[in-house]
Order: C-alpha cells, then structure tokens, then sequence
C-alpha cells in the first residue's frame, strides 16, 4: 500500500522514468512470448527456439539495469532523518523500492500480454488483430503457465536486483562497528553492556572516577558533546575520533564523526576492464582466423563462429569494467597543465562521479560499437532484418541511453549542495554550464573513437 501512495504521489519526471520501466519491460516480455510462439509453431526446431531464447538474455540484462538506475534515483525511498521513528528504516525503504520496480516491470507485462494476444487474435477490437497469426501458432492454444512463468522474469529479477544492490550497509571500519554504541537504560548511551546497579547514575561523581581537579569540566564538556551527537536512523550514534568527545581542531568546532567522507580513490577496475577488452578482441581475431569453422545464426541475417560471440560478450564486460575508470582518467586529464577554475570544477566533478556514470556510460559504449559493427556489416542484397531483431536492438539501445541519462540525474541530485552552495558565493550560472559541456565534450572526445575502434575491430572476424 505504501508502494502504490509513493507511485501515487510521485512528481511527472519520477513517473515518466517509472514508465520508462514498464515499457522496457513490456518490450522484454513481448520478446520472450514471441520466443514461445516460435516454439510453438516450430516444434521440430527446439536448438532455434533455445538460441532465441538466449538472445532475450540481453534485453532482459538492459531493462534489469534500467530498472535499478531508476529505483536509485527515485526521490520518495531515498533514507531521511527521522523516518526510522515510523518506522521507515532503510531496511523498509528497500522494500518499497523493490514493490515499486515490481509494479512498474508488472504492468509493463501485462501490456505485453496484452499485445501478444492481439497479434495472435485471441483478442479482436484492434486494427492489428491477428498480424502474427502463423508465426505466433494461433492455432494452438497458448500455454498459460508457461506465458506466465517468462512474464514474471522481468519483474522478479528486477526487484530482486534492486533489493540486493539497495540493502542497508554500514559503511563504517570495522573498528567502528566493533565500537558501536548501545542503548542503556532510560535511552542513555554506553560504551558497555555491563549491568550497573539502580541509581548508579545518580550518585555523585559514579560515572566520572577518580581523577585530576579540572576532570568535572572535562566531563561536562563530554556530556556536551555526547548530546550535539548525531545518531542513525536505527538510534546508533556516530563515533567519534576521540575518546571524550573532543572537537576536531581546525574545523569551527565540528565533530570528526560529523565531517563529510574523504574523496574517494580512484576506481581500480580500470586494468581489469583493459585486460578483459584485450582478451575479447583476441578471441575475435582468432575468430577472424577460423573463419572456416561452425556458424552460429547472429542478429540482422549474419552467422559467425561461436568464438564471436564469446569476443564480444568479453568486449562489452571490458568496457563496462573500464567506464569508470577512464571517466576519472578523463577528469584528472582536465585538471593538467595549470587549469583555471572552469576546468578545475569540471575535472573534479567527474572524478567524484567516475563511479556513478562511468559504468553506465561503458555499458552505452559497448551497445553502440555492436550496433556500429551490426551497421558494417549489414548486406542490402542479403537477408532481411526482421521486426523482431529491431525491436531487440531499439529496446537495447534505448534501456542503456535511458540508464545513462538516469544515472545523470542521480549526480546532478547528489552534487545539488555543492551547486547551491558555489551560486551562494557568486559563482555565474554561466559557468557551471560551460563545466556541464566541458564534461560532456571531455566524455566524447575520450569514448567516441574508442567506440569506433572496438566497433571496427569487432566487425573483422564476420568480415568476408
């Protein structure tokens, strides 16, 4: 219930990115059902129905990531002080996340149904009613647990990716979580479990033990400081650097445990990412020389060796790998040479969000080179493209542009204190757009010619 007020009450920019969801996902499942129909109508083709049946896997992949990107920046489960007391932990605001992807990816499978059984016209009232007649086996009644059990993979692997990657973490050392405080009696803190007897908190000098003459100053300050102490929403308080609460020097009397997390390094994925892209257009230049060996059937009318399609999946969890850390490659890059403040600002944004776009933007890499290499190879006088491979390809294409804009949309949210705060001290409007562009210009002119040398190198080994 409480899933269905958030989608309620959500603003226009937050359900248009929901139903962006329903639509990725009405066109997944649309793909599986045709993969059912396919088996139906070929019963003597099993190996065909399967290989169509794989082909889906990257489709699904691509919804399943779009749906994560949007339950990350979804405004109404994001953790806020206070929402613990109602009983709104972060345990909770998952599971309203997951509730809300599922019910986006659940109508998108409804409508996909729906359209399945218009084009098999089981279903009339439409222009298009029964279009797909023979391909879809009207003729033979539709298997409904079967129909049912591929619908639900979309939204069942979606919410559970979701609750999986947006479960509650506790980020702090280990130290510090061996060090966490627990409640004593009547809600005061303590540093230990062991029981006192009652009253021990009102005798006189009980909990301050013997000591120098100035220690009830100390004390009170202590006290001071424990009651300014911020807490977590699940009432664990923050620790703090010192053991008595002192306060951080040279911070205007902020405490240590409250000042905002160091910078964080540079994401180490980078070699990772480059080896495994190295190895993937290794195996397809092996490909390339085994040209002579079994085909498998590809997308757009092409056949390949089965090792093709081994080098490009290696190709495209490269450049996923590598996204972020040649995004903060490209921020360090603009900060070189004595920059000024327009490509200071720029480089440090992008280095602080090499993590949230990099990823995104390496998985949009690597579906633009296939697509690319797809655009190469395509022979006018060969077979047809058929309107099922299209739909694949746009939904594709357009699950990882969405993803990326959305993962966009989640730096801008978590960058907007540090953009008030620079138009706060006069910093032109001008100039924070001109950083936006010079990000913009930086990303492409870095994964641009990337894109087309994978791309190039991809298309060699289904060149004749």
């Amino acid at each position: 219930m409480l899933a269905l007020r958030l989608t309620r009450g959500a603003r226009p920019a937050v359900q248009l990115r929901r139903l962006l969801v329903a639509l990725a996902s009405a066109g997944t499942g649309f793909l599986l059902l045709c993969t059912l129909g396919h088996a139906m109508s070929h019963p003597a083709d099993p190996s065909g129905s399967l290989l169509r049946l794989a082909w889906c896997l990257t489709p699904l992949a691509a919804t399943v990531h779009l749906a994560l990107a949007v339950a990350r920046t979804d405004p109404g489960t994001r953790p806020r002080p206070g929402l613990a007391a109602i009983g709104l932990g972060p345990a909770r605001l998952m599971a309203v996340s997951a509730a809300t992807t599922a019910l986006s990816s659940l109508l998108g499978s409804m409508l996909a149904l729906l359209f399945f059984l218009h084009l098999r016209g089981d279903l009339t009232g439409m222009p298009f009613d029964g279009a797909a007649a023979d391909f879809l086996a009207a003729g033979s009644p539709l298997p409904l647990p079967a129909a049912l059990t591929l619908l639900a993979l979309v939204p069942a692997i979606a919410s559970v990716t979701v609750a999986l990657v947006l479960r509650p973490r506790d980020d702090r050392p280990a130290s510090a979580r061996r060090e966490a405080r627990s409640y004593g009696r009547f809600g005061a803190y303590g540093r230990t479990t062991a029981r006192e007897p009652f009253g021990a908190y009102g005798r006189f000098r009980a909990r301050l033990g013997a000591g120098e003459p100035g220690d009830g100053a100390k004390a009170t300050a202590a006290a001071v400081a424990e009651e300014r102490r911020p807490a977590l929403d699940d009432g664990t308080a923050l620790p703090l650097a010192h053991g008595h609460g002192d306060l951080a020097p040279g911070h205007g009397g902020a405490l240590d445990g409250t000042l905002p997390a160091a910078p964080e390094e540079a994401p180490k994925g980078l070699p990772w990412g480059i080896a495994v892209l190295a190895a993937g257009l290794a195996v397809e230049a092996y490909a390339h020389r085994t040209a002579g060996s079994a085909h498998t059937p590809l997308p757009a009318g092409l056949t390949g060796a089965p090792s093709v399609l081994v080098g490009w999946l290696l190709t495209a969890v490269g450049l996923a790998v590598a996204g972020p850390g040649l995004t903060h490659l490209c921020g360090r890059l603009l900060q070189s040479t004595r920059p000024g403040a327009l490509r200071l600002l720029a480089g440090r944004v992008l280095m602080a969000e090499a993590t949230r776009i990099g990823r995104p933007l390496g998985v949009v890499c690597a579906v633009a080179s296939g697509t690319y290499a797809m655009a190469l190879l395509y022979d006018p006088t060969g077979p047809e493209v058929g309107p099922l491979t299209t739909v694949g390809v746009l939904l594709v294409t357009g699950c990882t542009l969405a993803t990326l804009l959305t993962a966009a949309v989640e730096a801008k949210q978590a960058r907007s204190d540090t953009t008030a705060a620079l138009l706060r001290l006069g910093a032109p409007a001008t100039m924070l757009r001109s950083a936006a562009a010079l990000r913009a210009g930086a990303l492409l002119a870095l994964f641009g010619p990337l894109t087309l040398v994978v791309a190039e190198l991809a298309a060699l080994p289904l060149t004749p």
